[in-house]
């Protein structure tokens, strides 16, 4: 009578593959690079599947909301666009815009609730392919293997500080945007804030509010309303079918990961932040600051242009929610375009230092990628990683967490939690079909 063969099951065939490898103790099948809320949500779906893996966070699980945010931080996406996996939001106010220790506190009840297996305060300095299959990683704590690896650290690693802060006079405090927490921790006189993204602005605005004399040099960042026609522009994006596009459905497909993201801000409730204003009321704006020359900081002749264009955005972004309503037959209130406030005179494109009273810079200009602990050839000239949703070409990496990783919201609570869900499906058909030859063998 013919005996039917064993085929292991996927445990046993771990611990082949383990005994293969020499590394029984330290061998994972998932090694996931990273314990913010992307490495938490692909825990949470390799648990959902049975999937053994082990998290490497070098601090502490979904450590930077608490570390390297400003006390006054909130998000701005309102609070029910949070939808962590198995982990939405359930408080009071869905429509509101949680601050920072709201923030600390739901990501602290998913870790809670995910419970990943973690190794806190274990940083990992290299990853590479082993010859006969899997990776090498390298940690501070020793040396693992596993045979998958998924990159959950984003993008945002080092702070973009432009070598000609070192020619600024040594009196003059400066700080990165991570390093920002109050007006109280600056010294006593103006503040420049170099950039006006997200953080710029949204710092502009934390230092202009707590009465310090500002000046502003702007980037090329949009900017859009927080509510219009009876709605904040989310809930009407939402509907617009805009946070389910895909970066190969977006015009501009992949170009779309280069952009600015738009400011505004949920403070106080929600409200627009609109630099125009801030400079009728005393804030002082330039261009983007080029350098420091002869005790002057130099800027480009580019404030109309930026201020401008982000306006455009801006009135772009309504007209397009106008149509909307209109195609829909949707009941709002009228529509509106948003008229200038205030307009620069002469471009100033210089600010002698010392007779401005400027005594601290802060930094607003974002992060550069630092990957070189990942020797997989899997990134592009900029050093950001090619990927299709997260997915590389090299079998066994993939990411998760980076902006338009998929969509809108891949790099937010609103979208990472499916992302991971994708990602986790991919490492389980590639376990499922490469295991079987090993689980036969012998």
């Amino acid at each position: 009578m013919p005996v039917t063969p064993h085929r292991p099951g996927p445990n046993e065939v771990r611990e082949e593959f383990a005994l293969m490898t020499g590394n029984a103790s330290n061998h994972r099948t998932v090694a996931v690079i990273g314990g913010g809320q992307a490495g938490l949500s692909i825990s949470y779906w390799l648990q959902q599947r049975g999937i053994d893996h082990l998290v490497f966070e070098k601090r502490t699980a979904a450590h930077t909301w608490e570390t390297q945010r400003w006390d006054t931080f909130c998000l701005v996406t309102p609070n029910w666009q949070c939808q962590l996996p198995g982990h939405p939001y359930e408080g009071a106010d869905p429509d509101g815009f949680m601050k920072k220790d709201e923030i600390v506190r739901y990501l602290k009840g998913f870790v809670a609730k995910v419970n990943p297996p973690i190794r806190e305060g274990v940083s990992v300095t290299r990853v590479a392919p082993r010859a006969e299959g899997g990776f090498d990683v390298a940690t501070s704590e020793g040396d693992f293997t596993a045979d998958e690896i998924v990159v959950a650290s984003g993008g945002y690693h080092t702070p973009i500080i432009p070598r000609m802060a070192e020619k600024l006079p040594k009196s003059v405090t400066q700080i990165h945007s991570e390093q920002y927490r109050n007006p109280a921790q600056l010294p006593e006189g103006a503040v420049m804030v170099v950039g006006s993204g997200q953080s710029g602005a949204q710092i502009a605005e934390d230092l202009h509010l707590a009465g310090r004399k500002v000046h502003l040099a702007i980037g090329d960042a949009p900017r859009c309303a927080r509510f219009y026609r009876g709605r904040d522009v989310v809930a009407w994006l939402a509907d617009m079918g805009y946070y389910e596009m895909g970066v190969d459905e977006h015009p501009l497909r992949e170009g779309v990961r280069d952009n600015t993201n738009h400011y505004v801000t949920g403070r106080d409730g929600g409200r627009d932040i609109d630099l125009r204003k801030f400079a009728s009321e005393g804030m002082e704006l330039f261009g983007a600051l080029e350098d420091f020359e002869h005790g002057e900081l130099r800027f480009r002749d580019n404030l109309a242009r930026s201020l401008d264009a982000a306006d455009q955005t801006y009135n772009g972004i309504n007209a397009a929610i106008d149509k909307h309503i209109a195609e829909a037959g949707v009941e709002a209130p009228p529509p509106s375009r948003y008229e200038p406030v205030w307009t620069p005179g002469e471009p100033r494109l210089s600010l002698d230092l010392a007779a401005s009273g400027i005594a601290s810079v802060i930094w607003c200009i974002g992060f550069r990628p630092d990957f070189r602990w990942l020797d997989v050839s899997v990134f592009n000239g900029a050093g950001h990683p090619k990927h299709r949703r997260g997915v590389t070409a090299h079998p066994g990496v993939s990411f998760i967490g980076l902006p338009w990783l998929h969509t809108w919201g891949s790099g937010r609570f609103g979208a990472v939690g499916r992302d991971a869900e994708h990602v986790v499906a991919k490492i389980a058909e590639r376990l499922g079909s490469e295991r079987a030859p090993l689980a036969m063998a012998g």
